[in-house]
């Protein structure tokens, strides 16, 4: 049985136990521009 103070070294796949498909950045771009459009129209228009 492993002790509670034992290590447990895992490699940086089997700790995220997932994949990150690289979309995120696209959103970010994505409302990042929308947020300053936004901002834009509010501030000129209103």
């Amino acid at each position: 049985m492993a002790d509670r103070n034992d290590k447990i070294e895992l490699d940086t796949d089997e700790a995220r136990a997932g994949t990150t498909p690289g979309m995120t950045r696209y959103i970010l771009g994505f409302s990042l521009v929308l947020v300053v459009v936004v901002f834009f129209i509010l501030f000129n228009y209103l």
